[in-house]
């Protein structure tokens, strides 16, 4: 009996020890992280609005269609339209019948040298042989050159000797008729540029670098444009930077196109260029404007040369002007000759008259060279170049 209740007791133990083992290892085990709380969920940050970024977002009043102020169109945004460069303002040349005229005040200027002084030295009561050599210094002075200088001495002596008494009028008359003599009234000195059964006339004009020359072929242009014909200039004084710039603001006050080339670049070329849509435009008058570098006369002279054949390719040349300072006096005589060498000119333009020249170079060059004087600048206006007038000239020098 004891052994059995020895053994229930035993049994007993073994069980409650078993059990204990097992709740504490149950113990010793973690249990699962419990379920997530379900998040709040919230609306997106309103986005913000300019100058209110730090502001807490609001429910903003909302409007109807209806009570929305829509445009009426009558208070339009500004809208700024850059407006096209205008187009330069083409002028109206002053018209060129009696211009010289009109400028006669600004061309007696030089009348002290040569008009009065004669006429003070003809109204001597006396003309001995000392006056007569003054006379003829003054000439010389005034730039008339040694032959027509002796000429006009000569015929003067004669005339007063038989004319006896001499009245102030009578005097002026005298020495008015013998500079007409020496100058020339019964000489055609219209710029040729309607050649016959063809269009257009061409003109090359020549001159020193510095004497006028681009300036004096843009005056022309406007000379013409005055007496009604259309103009197309050709800058072919590629030599110059400024000279093809120069030539077309000429151009462009009077509407005339401008043909020209790459600075440097073969002035012959652009001659012909100038010459070629001369012809196709349908223009009156093509004129060509030439570098003028004395300092290289032998290169000078060869491309003159080949500017004028190439042009001659299209057509002759009607006119080839010399561009004189008539400031240079006698010194101009010798450029003349130079260009003389290079073509055949056929007219002269005498600029800057009026001020410090002498009237006499008039004279002088047209026996120099065989031609005429067919244009004078007498200032530095845009119509300050005018025809020739042999009668309105003499007048200016030796007064009323």
């Amino acid at each position: 009996m004891e052994t059995i209740i020895l053994a229930v007791v035993i049994a007993v133990v073994v069980i409650v020890a078993l059990g204990g083992l097992v709740v504490g290892s149950r113990k010793r085990k973690q249990l699962p992280p419990p379920p997530p709380a379900a998040p709040d969920i919230t609306a997106p940050p309103a986005e913000p609005h300019v100058g209110d970024e730090a502001e807490a977002p609001h429910d903003e009043p909302r409007r109807t269609l209806e009570e929305v102020d829509l445009p009426d169109g009558s208070a339009a945004p500004s809208v700024v339209v850059e407006e096209p460069p205008a187009a330069p303002q083409i002028e109206i040349p002053a018209p060129t019948a009696g211009r010289l005229v009109r400028l006669r005040t600004r061309l007696s200027r030089s009348q002290n040298a040569l008009g009065k002084g004669l006429l003070t030295l003809l109204s001597r009561e006396h003309l001995d042989d000392e006056t007569w050599e003054e006379i003829e210094d003054t000439l010389l002075v005034a730039d008339v050159g040694v032959q027509p200088t002796q000429e006009l001495v000569d015929s003067l002596r004669g005339r007063v000797k038989v004319l006896g008494t001499r009245t102030p009028a009578e005097l002026r008359g005298l020495l008015r008729e013998e500079l007409l003599k020496l100058v020339g009234t019964d000489v055609d000195r219209a710029v040729r540029t309607e050649p016959e059964g063809r269009k257009p006339g061409i003109v090359m004009v020549v001159g020193v670098n510095g004497t006028g020359k681009t300036t004096t072929t843009g005056k022309l242009a406007r000379v013409l444009v005055a007496d009604g014909r259309t103009v197309v200039l050709g800058a072919a004084d590629t030599f110059r930077a400024a000279a093809a710039d120069q030539l077309q603001t000429w151009g462009e006050r009077v509407g005339a196109h401008t043909v020209r080339g790459p600075e440097a670049g073969d002035p012959a070329s652009v001659a012909f260029d100038a010459v070629k849509e001369g012809k196709e435009m349908g223009v009156d008058v093509v004129l060509i404007d030439t570098a003028g570098r004395l300092h290289t006369k032998t290169g000078l002279m060869d491309e003159l040369g080949k500017v004028k054949r190439v042009v001659e390719k299209h057509a002759p040349l009607d006119e080839v002007l010399l561009v004189l300072d008539a400031t240079t006096g006698q010194n101009g005589l010798v450029q003349a000759r130079v260009f003389a060498e290079v073509v055949e000119i056929t007219g002269i333009v005498l600029t800057k008259l009026d001020g410090t020249a002498k009237g006499g170079i008039v004279i002088a060059v047209q026996r120099e060279l065989g031609v005429p004087v067919k244009l004078v600048g007498l200032g530095e206006g845009a119509d300050d170049l005018a025809p020739f007038e042999p009668e309105a000239f003499v007048d200016a020098l030796i007064g009323e």
